[in-house]
């Protein structure tokens, strides 16, 4: 017959290990508060000792507003606009043909694929996924596949509503699935994405057409001549219509202004975009925008000072900027450029074609105050006259390989680097050759 132990409370058990061990927990006991005691102290008197820890912190949480962030938009796009009863289509509850995956890739919209399970991309090789069905879309707003766009659904499954976040304009993916479908690039120019055809599709467009004094059928005229990878944010700022390319959100660390016109930094134009652009529910101040006469729209309808309660953007700004900022220019494919070349190619930046004047080496864009009239730089001044600063910023070079899909300058009016480089030749009188030319476009494609 087994006899059972009396329990011994715990604080005796410790007492009968015997005084070796007892010696090691007290050493072990002494030395954990001992470093509890110096880490704290090591914190009061060394506050530098928080940094790196705070900085990853900021990198996950930018990264995570960048990338999934409506701001509370959706009030915007799905109770407003109804876009997602256009995504939807009659057959699921909303109206129309619905946007299948097909559709949704052919305006540029882009799917993540690391948010995809095993078993769907298996289905999706195997021919598996009807992929011109708006239902399939739906599912993968369920997945938070579709980069960019937030679907909204209730407890039974049912699409109720639609955001999007900063990625949807400055996020691509590298098509390493398939066409459209692949890993993120986020600070990458979408240039597929074609965003008058999108914002078109809302069923209601009232909106817009009450804020331009225009109908709603001729709204959806003239989003529908932006084309892809093209955007006017000022549109309802001004009534005019002149969309810009959608430049790359990386490479700015060190530069001062972040827009074509100068608008202002990284924060002022995420408060701008975030509240202004995308509906979302925040704080935004700029007295520029009280203009009258330069901004006729937004100084009616109050645009220089919005404060919609809960703010949802202010406390997301830091964050955000310091994600943005620590997003680098990707570095050039192997094989795209001729190195040769483009070793020739920066003396003759830096020298004789004086590039580096005004794109000075590594931000590639002026320290300091970076814009010219386009007068200085050779073009027209229209689009610069819509911004506050009537002048033009010195893009930054660095990833310029990565947004030449749709030409060179605001507007794409360069098709290529030799078209950039003969128009800088005739402007400046640079007389380079032929030879130089080349060697210039092989320099400019390797930053």
């Amino acid at each position: 017959m087994i006899k059972s132990t009396p329990s011994v409370p715990q604080h005796r058990r410790i007492w009968r290990l015997g005084p070796i061990m007892q010696c090691l927990i007290f050493s072990v006991c002494v030395n954990i508060g001992a470093s509890a005691w110096a880490s704290q102290d090591n914190h009061r008197h060394n506050p530098q000792s928080h940094v790196f820890a705070d900085s990853r912190k900021m990198l996950v949480e930018g990264r995570e507003t960048f990338r999934f962030d409506t701001f509370g938009d959706e009030a915007f796009w799905g109770d407003t606009l109804r876009l997602h009863e256009a995504i939807a289509g009659d057959k699921n509850g909303g109206t129309g043909p619905g946007v299948s995956p097909n559709t949704a890739l052919a305006v540029g919209l882009k799917v993540d694929r690391r948010a995809l399970p095993r078993s769907l991309k298996r289905k999706i090789k195997q021919g598996k996924v009807d992929l011109d069905d708006p239902a399939t879309t739906l599912a993968l707003l369920k997945l938070d596949a579709v980069v960019g766009v937030k679907g909204f659904f209730d407890e039974y499954g049912t699409f109720k509503s639609v955001g999007i976040q900063c990625a949807l304009c400055h996020s691509t993916v590298d098509d390493s699935f398939a066409p459209g479908i692949g890993k993120r690039l986020d600070g990458w120019a979408n240039q597929d994405l074609n965003v008058g055809a999108i914002i078109a599709l809302a069923p209601d467009l009232s909106f817009f057409a009450n804020l331009l004094d225009l109908s709603q059928q001729t709204v959806r005229e003239v989003l529908n001549t932006w084309g892809p990878g093209k955007f006017d944010a000022q549109l309802l700022i001004d009534g005019k219509n002149a969309p810009t390319l959608i430049p790359p959100a990386f490479g700015l660390a060190g530069v001062n202004l972040h827009t074509w016109t100068g608008w202002g930094s990284v924060s002022h134009w995420n408060a701008f975009v975030a509240v202004l652009e995308m509906g979302g529910q925040g704080t935004f101040y700029d007295p520029r925008l009280d203009n009258e006469e330069k901004f006729p729209i937004a100084a009616k309808n109050g645009f220089g000072n919005v404060r919609r309660k809960p703010d949802r953007v202010t406390k997301k700004l830091p964050a955000l900027q310091f994600y943005q900022l620590a997003l680098t220019a990707p570095s050039a494919p192997r094989g795209s450029f001729n190195k040769h070349a483009a070793k020739k190619g920066e003396r003759v930046f830096n020298e004789k074609a004086k590039c580096a004047q005004c794109h000075v080496p590594p931000i590639f864009t002026e320290p300091g105050w970076n814009m010219h009239s386009g007068k200085e730089i050779g073009i027209d001044n229209k689009q610069a006259e819509r911004g506050p600063e009537n002048a033009y910023r010195t893009s930054p070079l660095k990833g310029l390989w990565t947004h030449a899909k749709r030409g060179f300058f605001h507007d794409g009016r360069f098709p290529t680097l030799f078209a950039v480089v003969n128009h800088y030749n005739e402007v400046f009188s640079l007389d380079l050759s032929s030879d130089e030319k080349r060697y210039l476009v092989e320099y400019l494609k390797s930053l």
